[in-house]
């Protein structure tokens, strides 16, 4: 579950020379991973053409190339450059290689051939050569597999960002544990295939270097899980309470409702305006319904305080209302979606200063365009990437934030956060949100500290989609909530 960020793969470098272990071994493993997979992956490959880059990434390309003609495979080697590489042990790998290496604007695809793309490795942050990203034009054009040496070149292991211009990879093989890049997009589509190469690197030295972004999975929540048992009764379960909106706008709360119930809220209460009561009536069985006009009369119902977590958001309406119900509920924990968050648009810091008090207790689960509205700033900086924008808007609203998308990532006020790999693509569908947000409340309302609420309601969300298939909707998909 462990990433590591690109910068500190020279740290980890570091770490190992100090205490023994030389760098050139480290590239011999490496090398030797990139050429078995590329045996294994185009064992009838006419030739591998390798592309050797300025630095390390270059020399594991060398000593590929090396173990590819070694297992009696056809090799050329084309170089960016024909100055010395940048690194001790990258010359030393140039200096033993066994073919002599060609400029890299001689290359021309022929059919056949399979790429090894060791020009550029995780730490690129410019835009690629123009020459590089004509070659990878013709590459694309002429439809040559590319295995890619810890990361497609051309993309940034930071943010996932394309640099101009990027392969396109159908196998990755990266080194020692993920990189951000190769979870967030569009990085990840470039990717492939990904493959995790051990070098000999120590774990020890991982876990030292690692980042606080995480893959997300089960792992994250484990010691929150709650069983049931024999002996419990509902509340002990949580009692969930989702807002719905006026009459013609009441499917949104019932699905958050649903996929809170499915998601194991022992009881799940939808709190109603008068107009719709009748019209959440005629769908609801299990979910509870309660009539909720005004403030006044959620002020009374919080009296009971056996009512363990809110969704306010889905259908809801933005304005007035919406900001004034979210002051009442501010000591509660609450999962603020859609209509709740642009109800705050001209309103932030009302919001970040209401829940700025004691553990975070508020969950925001924006899309970009929902998340510009409250962060506008963090949002138009393009020098961040997805989890630093994420993050810094965690730690601005002391709540935690589950930044949706097909990467979406969840962070925390205190700097953790996750990026999610398990949400099929048919999860990009009406009402998909509503149901993350349910889930989200369900947990909550069962003991779930925010941050692993989060983190487990969205992987688990994307598992159901997963299990629901292709052309799920939003009511199939809560059917298919496993918790």
């Amino acid at each position: 579950m462990q990433l590591i960020e690109p910068d500190a793969v020279a740290k980890i470098d570091h770490a190992c020379s100090t205490s023994g272990i030389a760098g050139y071994q480290l590239m011999s493993a490496a090398g030797l991973a990139v050429a078995a997979a590329a045996l294994r992956h185009w064992p009838s490959a006419k030739r591998f053409v390798v592309l050797a880059g300025p630095g390390n990434n270059g020399g594991d390309g060398y000593v590929a190339a090396n173990a590819l003609l070694d297992s009696g495979a056809s090799v050329s080697i084309f170089q960016f450059s024909s100055a010395p590489p940048s690194t001790e042990d990258a010359r030393r790998a140039l200096h033993e290689r066994a073919v002599a290496p060609s400029p890299i604007i001689a290359y021309q695809p022929e059919a056949g051939d399979v790429i090894v793309d060791a020009l550029f490795g995780a730490g690129l942050a410019r835009d690629l050569p123009v020459e590089l990203a004509a070659l990878i034009e013709r590459v694309t054009e002429a439809g040559i597999p590319v295995l890619a040496v810890d990361m497609p070149s051309g993309i940034d292991g930071r943010t996932g960002a394309v640099m101009g211009a990027a392969f396109n990879a159908e196998i990755t093989i990266t080194f020692m544990a993920m990189k951000p890049g190769q979870l967030l997009m569009p990085g990840r589509d470039y990717c492939g295939r990904l493959e995790i190469a051990g070098i000999g690197v120590p774990q020890r030295y991982v876990e030292q270097f690692a980042s606080r972004t995480s893959i997300n999975g089960p792992e994250l929540w484990a010691k929150s899980d709650r069983p049931k048992n024999s002996a419990s009764h509902k509340y002990q379960h949580g009692s969930l309470v989702v807002f719905s909106g006026s009459a013609s706008h009441t499917g949104a709360a019932r699905l958050s409702a649903e996929a809170g119930l499915k998601a194991g809220a022992g009881l799940v209460t939808i709190g109603s305006p008068s107009d719709a009561m009748s019209t959440n009536a005629a769908h609801l069985t299990a979910v509870m319904l309660r009539e909720i006009d005004d403030r006044t009369a959620l002020d009374e119902w919080l009296a009971d305080r056996r009512l363990s977590a809110f969704v306010l958001g889905p259908g809801f309406g933005i304005g007035d209302k919406a900001r004034d119900y979210v002051m009442a509920l501010r000591d509660r924990n609450l999962v603020l979606d859609a209509d709740g968050i642009s109800s705050f648009r001209d309103y932030p810091e009302q919001l970040f200063s209401a829940f700025a008090k004691g553990e975070p207790h508020l969950v925001l689960t924006p899309h970009d365009g929902e998340f510009a509205r409250i962060f506008p700033d963090i949002a138009a900086d393009d020098a961040l990437s997805k989890v630093q924008k994420t993050t810094g808007a965690a730690k601005r609203a002391h709540a935690v934030v589950i930044l949706k998308g097909a990467d979406t990532v969840v962070a925390s006020p205190d700097g953790r956060a996750a990026i999610n790999a398990n949400a099929p693509p048919w999860l990009a569908t009406a009402g998909s949100g509503d149901v993350l947000a349910g889930i989200c409340g369900a947990l909550l309302a069962q003991g779930y500290p925010a941050y692993e609420a989060a983190c487990a309601a969205v992987w688990h969300h994307g598992e159901a989609g997963n299990r629901a298939g292709r052309g799920l909707t939003a009511e199939t998909l809560v059917s298919h909530i496993d918790i």
